[in-house]
C-alpha cells in the first residue's frame, strides 16, 4: 500500500507542478486561449490557482519525505481535492464537459492520497 501511495503522490505532484507552473507562467495574451475558464475569473485568479497547485504538489511530497510536519501531506491532498471540486463546478457551468473526466480522476487520486496518509501509509 505504501508503494502505491508514493507512486500516486509522485504522479500527482508532477501533474500539479506542470499544470500549476503553466498557469503561473503563461503569457497574459495567451492565458485565455490556453485556459478559457480564466476569461471569467481573470489573470489574478489564474495565477492564484497555479500557486495553489504548485504548493499542493510540494505538500504531497516534501513533508512526508523529510518527516517535518508530515501531517501537511494529507492536508495538501485535501486542498487538491478541493481545487478539483471547484474546477469541476466551473467547467460544468461553462459547458466544458470534456474536462470533467480528468478533473474527476485527479480528485479521486488526491482523495486516495489524503485517506491513505491520514491512515498512516
Amino acid at each position: 500500500m505504501t508503494i502505491a501511495v508514493w507512486i500516486v503522490s509522485g504522479l500527482l505532484a508532477l501533474a500539479y507542478l506542470a499544470a500549476g507552473g503553466q498557469k503561473i507562467t503563461v503569457a497574459k495574451d495567451k492565458a485565455f486561449t490556453t485556459f478559457p475558464w480564466a476569461e471569467g475569473a481573470g489573470i489574478p485568479i489564474l495565477r492564484v490557482v497555479g500557486v495553489l497547485e504548485v504548493l499542493g504538489a510540494i505538500g504531497l511530497i516534501v513533508p512526508v519525505l523529510t518527516g517535518i510536519l508530515p501531517i501537511l501531506t494529507p492536508i495538501a491532498a485535501v486542498g487538491l481535492v478541493l481545487v478539483q471540486a471547484v474546477a469541476m463546478i466551473i467547467h460544468a457551468r461553462r459547458g466544458e464537459f470534456k474536462a470533467l473526466p480528468v478533473n474527476a480522476v485527479l480528485l479521486l487520486l488526491a482523495l486516495f492520497v489524503a485517506i491513505a496518509r491520514f491512515a498512516g501509509f
